[in-house]
């Protein structure tokens, strides 16, 4: 297989981490009596007799969880090591963590101090740049056979294109915590306004704009909400199937080219948008609407339809009511095509990866594997969801529970700590066993069961990313969900009209001329060799 590298080392960093320590000083760590007070049964060391088990000394590791933030629960306890939750994780499943946190963005600097924990997590897979290359110096152990043998929770959980993404010339490095379903976007719609129009929700593009017109006439200021960069804005660009990103390219006529080439459905969405646009439809400064103003206007009720994560159901039926009483908010089908396409872009199957340094002995590799493996378990998934038995929770006569969710901003993102940092590896894609506990919770599993399933654009996509594209930053994608700058910039002036839509072909020769011939010549390649090419789809 083609050796395919990401985001190089220094040839000193390089030297540093093949000859350096793993972990920190064992003689930091705290000892085994204070990490696990409390009742433990050793149930990520499965294989052994209870008495067995029981016995055994904790696993000992270091272990870093990777965040994009700055702030949260975890900054403010002086010792996350004495953390409540984290002894009873140790307790849970007899380990003796060394826990830390840091951004993903200031890995380089751990990399360069040469002080690489045990376990290292990172947002996304191997080639991702935070991982500074890392895998591909040999950093961290291939784990193949030690998740064959000590895995099988994990093996038979895990996707298929999940195990492709964090796997490096055909091994596997690391363990992801992944989505089985990889449609999380949805079409949400004020019901109370649809019942108004008389209409029935918008099943094609053309009733689309049929119900965005009505919703203007009763006075909607903002009939469908955009956003900057088509961010959660990209409704029409995924009826013709064209979305613009890192992970939505597709094979034509032997080449791997990104979807915009399609020059005459590109040109079709953007005439939608334009419409839409001149109509009133959408707010004339739509190009220049940060995240925060986008919030603010959905959660102040102004927009009739917007999209956004299907998760999000509960907290916006909560928030748009509380600005507007008699306000209904739902998941719909989003609009199809004339293709009959429709919905977004499906997210990777990686949220985040975990990896093991390769210093660490076989038995303590083990160990750790068994302890990623109990995270698939129905154990696992109580106490990451919902908590402490006594504490945040209870059990009536009949074994259901009554959760105590969150009131506060602190206690949510005490929540947020445990069942979505601490949580390190399991499906990602929704907390079935949290929503299914309360009826707006219901509604959104039922939004993901019977309608995300059904609709989202699959897409190549490359792990690690394509080197063109460190080469070309304007043809390169800056982020999942964001098309390049010099293929959104053309989008914008031809909504605004500052350019004719039938010029897209120029823009695709532009974009080719630009380097984008490159980008095309290595993706190709890539998808041929196998060689960190992964098709994102639905799993069957």
């Amino acid at each position: 297989m083609k050796k395919v590298w990401g985001m190089g080392l220094s040839l000193v960093l390089a030297a540093g981490l093949m000859t350096g320590c793993a972990g920190s000083n064992p003689e930091e760590q705290k000892p085994a009596n204070e990490q696990n007070s409390g009742e433990g049964n050793g149930k990520a060391n499965n294989g052994g007799t209870p008495a067995e088990e029981a016995a055994k000394e904790p696993t000992k590791f270091s272990f870093l969880l990777p965040t994009t933030v700055s702030s949260g629960y975890h900054t403010r306890i002086p010792d996350l090591n004495k953390d409540k939750w984290v002894l009873k994780l140790e307790a849970l499943t007899n380990t003796d963590l060394d826990v830390k946190v840091m951004e993903d963005a200031k890995y380089g600097v751990m990399f360069a101090s040469n002080d690489i924990p045990d376990v290292v997590g990172s947002i996304g897979g191997p080639g991702s740049k935070s991982m500074s290359g890392s895998v591909e110096s040999g950093v961290f152990m291939p784990l193949d056979d030690l998740l064959k043998e000590h895995a099988p929770n994990l093996m038979s959980a895990v996707p298929k294109a999940a195990w492709e993404t964090v796997s490096y010339e055909g091994q596997i490095y690391g363990i992801p915590e992944f989505l089985k379903s990889p449609s999380r976007r949805a079409t949400y719609i004020r019901t109370d306004l649809l019942e108004k129009t008389g209409l029935k929700p918008p099943t094609t593009v053309d009733e689309f704009l049929e119900v965005l017109r009505a919703f203007k006439k009763l006075g909607v200021e903002t009939p469908y909400q955009m956003r900057e960069n088509f961010k959660y804005a990209d409704i029409v660009l995924g009826a013709y199937d064209v979305l613009p990103y890192k992970d939505q390219f597709e094979l034509v006529d032997g080449q791997v080219v990104p979807k915009f080439f399609d020059a005459e459905n590109m040109q079709k969405a953007l005439q939608v948008y334009k419409t839409m646009y001149d109509e009133g439809l959408i707010p004339k400064e739509f190009a220049t609407i940060s995240s925060t103003d986008f919030t603010k206007s959905i959660e102040a009720g102004k927009p009739g339809m917007w999209s956004q994560n299907a998760s999000g159901l509960p907290g916006y039926r909560t928030t748009v009511k509380a600005a507007v009483p008699e306000a209904a908010v739902d998941i719909i089908p989003s609009p199809k095509g004339p293709e009959g396409k429709g919905g977004y872009f499906l997210y990777s199957p990686v949220v985040r990866t975990f990896y093991i340094n390769s210093n660490v002995d076989k038995d303590r590799a083990i160990e750790i594997v068994k302890f990623f493996d109990w995270m698939i378990s129905e154990e696992a998934e109580r106490f990451f969801s919902v908590g402490i038995e006594g504490d945040t929770y209870t059990l009536d006569a009949g074994g259901a529970i009554s959760y105590k969710f969150p009131a506060t901003k602190e206690e949510q993102e005490e929540e947020s700590w445990r069942s979505g940092t601490m949580w390190a590896v399991h499906d990602a894609t929704y907390n079935r066993l949290r929503l299914a506990l309360n009826e707006d919770g219901k509604a959104t599993l039922e939004a993901f069961d019977n309608v995300l399933s059904q609709e989202g654009l699959p897409g190549i996509g490359f792990y690690p990313e394509l080197n063109a594209f460190s080469k070309y930053p304007d043809l390169a994608a800056p982020q999942p969900d964001v098309g390049p700058k010099l293929i959104i910039d053309h989008m914008v002036k031809m909504i605004y009209g500052k350019e004719p839509i039938s010029d897209w072909p120029k823009v695709i020769e532009e974009y080719k001329a630009k380097g984008g011939d490159e980008i095309i010549k290595e993706a190709t390649e890539r998808w041929n060799d196998k060689s960190g090419a992964v098709m994102i789809e639905h799993e069957n």
